[in-house]
């Protein structure tokens, strides 16, 4: 069973910045392709950006490419998603997620553990 807690949520105004962690505990946290998402009101999970076990090869929607950035430190067990150039269409609540024992995947389905979400809001 792993355990995930997301933090570094916040309000920014455009072109502002965000640092966002989800730190691990439980299980094997390297044995884990990891994945953000998000979701706004009304509207289904979206993900946002994926992560290779190593941390070699990264995933991205093509609404954040080069201006979010994900990367992991297995040594610390965490997950990151650096957030700049900021939208207002970027408001939402941030999930990170640990798939199974699968490779790259944007399906939420396909993953297995969940963190409680943090909110990003960003005004113009």
């Amino acid at each position: 069973q792993v355990k995930l807690v997301e933090s570094g949520g916040g309000s920014v105004q455009a072109e502002g910045s965000l640092r966002l962690s989800c730190a691990a505990s439980g299980g094997t946290f390297s044995n884990h392709y990891m994945g953000w998402f998000r979701q706004a009101p009304g509207q289904e999970r979206e993900f946002v950006a994926g992560i290779s076990r190593s941390g070699g090869m990264a995933d991205y929607a093509d609404s954040v490419k080069g201006r979010l950035t994900i990367f992991r430190d297995n040594t610390k067990s965490t997950v990151y998603l650096q957030m700049n150039s900021l939208k207002p269409e970027d408001t939402a609540v941030y999930y990170c997620g640990a798939a199974g024992n699968l490779g790259s995947t944007r399906r939420p389905k396909d993953y297995v553990y969940w963190g409680q979400g943090t909110q990003v809001t960003v005004s113009s």
